[in-house]
């Protein structure tokens, strides 16, 4: 969702080698040295940017909640016309966090509950608040879907937008801007199914 053209920062530069080494081994399997290692810079060089792992690790998890979060009412604020554009910002927003950042969505499945307790809360809090920001979105687009309804759907857009790390391969999978299209489709498919009356 970002869209900084500038070059990292050493920190950044660190946390992004952090996720994708915690993504691919898990966060016990890689050490502090090896992280340092990927940026350029001893293990113990790292203490100057961190405490340790588990601050990088709660930073990177509280991160991208606060951004998505961010992007979310920037999207509100800032898209003139129908809700449904709107709707269609919010979308596109997460579709390229779960393109780009899929080492994120991986970390967050496997290792959220390795956060001390209020990071934890925190994260979720972000979270819930990202998705009332969809929900009212979503209502107004649809307004014959209840609520609750609207929650469960948005959770489950989320769940289908966030599958992207385990698709396959990112080599073995369409273009970026074939992947964009098709989620985008299956997004507000998935919305429009959600006010569709049951068969039968």
């Amino acid at each position: 969702m970002a869209t900084r053209t500038d070059a990292p920062t050493r920190r950044e530069q660190i946390l992004k080698e952090a996720a994708r080494l915690f993504a691919e081994r898990g966060f016990h399997g890689v050490g502090v040295d090896e992280i340092g290692a990927a940026v350029g810079i001893s293990g113990p060089g790292l203490y100057r940017h961190f405490a340790g792992k588990d601050a990088m690790l709660a930073e990177l998890l509280v991160g991208i909640s606060g951004q998505l979060l961010t992007g979310g009412k920037r999207c509100v604020a800032d898209v003139d016309g129908s809700p449904g554009r709107v709707l269609d910002a919010l979308i596109q927003g997460h579709i390229d966090f779960a393109l780009d950042d899929r080492s994120l969505i991986t970390l967050h499945d496997r290792e959220l509950d390795r956060l001390r307790d209020s990071d934890r809360k925190l994260v979720r809090q972000l979270q819930r608040q990202y998705v009332e920001i969809w929900v009212d979105v979503v209502r107004k687009v649809y307004p014959d879907l209840a609520e609750n309804a609207a929650r469960v759907a948005v959770h489950a857009v989320f769940g289908l937008l966030n599958s992207t790390p385990h698709l396959s391969r990112r080599d073995a999978l369409p273009s970026r801007a074939a992947m964009s299209d098709l989620l985008h489709r299956l997004a507000r498919g998935a919305f429009a199914a959600a006010v569709a009356p049951a068969a039968g």
